[in-house]
């Protein structure tokens, strides 16, 4: 898919379908689809039934009686959103399978040759990325009813019962909680451009109200996922091939590549919704190797090419910190710190969850009973291969830093 060109000045920007960016959902695929073409529900039912066929042992040779079908009869974005999504959770479970160490790496060319035409076609890795399994991967229980977990269901899952669902579901209701931020953007751009400090203050407001929503539905976590089957069973399924001892040499796609290929695992790091804020208030992270800034720049490359496309727009725009700056107005500056200040708290609950649900779990398989120790090696990273509480803390320092001081 091509990456759309239009600028954050021009009032064609207002028009967010361009980026598939939903009024309602945000990043989030509208309605995703549930069922695909009659012709694919090979895939379809072992993407349906993956934790009995696993638990069963026949996961494995499920897959590799697949026939190898063409991508042709795709036809649509949605169609193909949800056949990535499927393909992506054969893929995991094959490589993965029961999650005990027994590691295949080598992905039979009955799923790689499509898995990987697909995704190129989607601008997306041939790996299940955030954009997959978070953002096209629910529906409503009843279609005329609310948005709320308890009226949602996901359409895929991996062994670990609904510890899948709780952690897929809780991300994308906070994705939805800061889509009323994104729509207030062109908003900002406008009364940047036109000097109007109050309807800059009230937008700024309005984000900062968004950020705050987000952070209470970040914890409905707690009560949706327990770290146990997080940290020993559905942080296995989600784990990537890059900077993965148990896949050193990455995964090879047989009859697409002829040698293995590195990607990483689906992380929050792929969500377009928070870079998209660091670009808007001037966030800037350090750059350099293995850097914050680094770091950040990759997990672009694993969001759909119009998000990209967007984050791209944005960085193009007036900066909304030097004209806060400028103006040397008091409640234009409390607006916009009360902005950096609701990500920095969005980031320390977030390095709280990882405590709880990767740091502590860690400890405890370190040395069962003392959680002094620092973990260190593949159980102390994120799905994403990341050192993932180095990684946020210093997301989160260089968020603090960019508080603008009074004067």
């Amino acid at each position: 898919m091509a990456e759309v060109e239009v600028s954050p000045g021009d009032s064609s920007w207002e028009i967010t379908r361009e980026y598939h960016i939903d009024e309602d959902v945000g990043f989030a695929l509208p309605n995703p689809l549930e069922k695909l073409p009659d012709n694919y529900s090979a895939w379809m039912d072992i993407a349906g039934r993956l934790p009995d066929l696993i638990q069963m042992g026949q996961l494995r040779a499920e897959v590799e009686k697949l026939p190898m079908l063409s991508i042709d009869d795709l036809q649509g974005h949605k169609s193909q959103r949800l056949a990535h999504l499927a393909l992506g959770y054969i893929t995991m479970a094959y490589v993965w399978n029961k999650g005990n160490g027994d590691v295949c790496k080598i992905l039979p060319r009955n799923i790689a040759v499509p898995y990987c035409k697909l995704s190129e076609k989607l601008g997306l890795p041939p790996i299940l990325v955030y954009a997959d399994c978070v953002l096209a991967n629910w529906k409503k229980k009843d279609p005329n009813g609310p948005m709320t977990y308890e009226n949602m269901d996901i359409l895929f899952s991996f062994p670990g019962g609904d510890c899948g669902k709780g952690f897929f579901l809780v991300s994308l209701l906070v994705e939805i909680a800061a889509a009323s931020a994104i729509k207030v953007i062109p908003t900002i751009f406008r009364a940047v451009k036109q000097q109007d400090q109050d309807a800059l203050k009230r937008a700024l407001d309005d984000i900062a109200s968004s950020l705050k929503e987000a952070k209470t539905v970040f914890g409905q976590i707690h009560k949706y996922v327990d770290p146990k089957l997080f940290f020993n069973v559905l942080r296995i399924y989600l784990s990537g091939w890059k900077g993965n001892p148990q896949l050193s040499e990455g995964l090879l796609y047989e009859g697409v590549w002829d040698t293995p290929k590195m990607f990483a695992g689906g992380s929050a790091g792929q969500s377009s919704v928070f870079q998209c804020f660091d670009v808007l208030l001037g966030v800037q992270h350090k750059a350099g190797r293995e850097s914050a800034a680094e770091i950040l720049q990759e997990m672009r490359t694993y969001m759909p090419p119009v998000h990209r496309a967007f984050l791209h727009s944005l960085e193009s725009g007036p900066s909304v910190r030097k004209f806060v700056q400028s103006q040397g107005d008091a409640d234009l500056r409390k607006a916009y710190n009360e902005c950096v200040e609701a990500m920095v708290d969005l980031r320390s609950y977030h390095l709280g969850i990882v405590t709880k649900y990767i740091r502590n779990p860690a400890r405890q398989q370190l040395r069962p009973g003392n959680t002094s120790e620092e973990p260190s090696g593949p159980d102390s990273k994120g799905t994403g291969g990341t050192d993932i509480m180095n990684f946020l803390k210093t997301v989160k320092t260089t968020t603090q830093k960019s508080l603008l001081k009074d004067g």
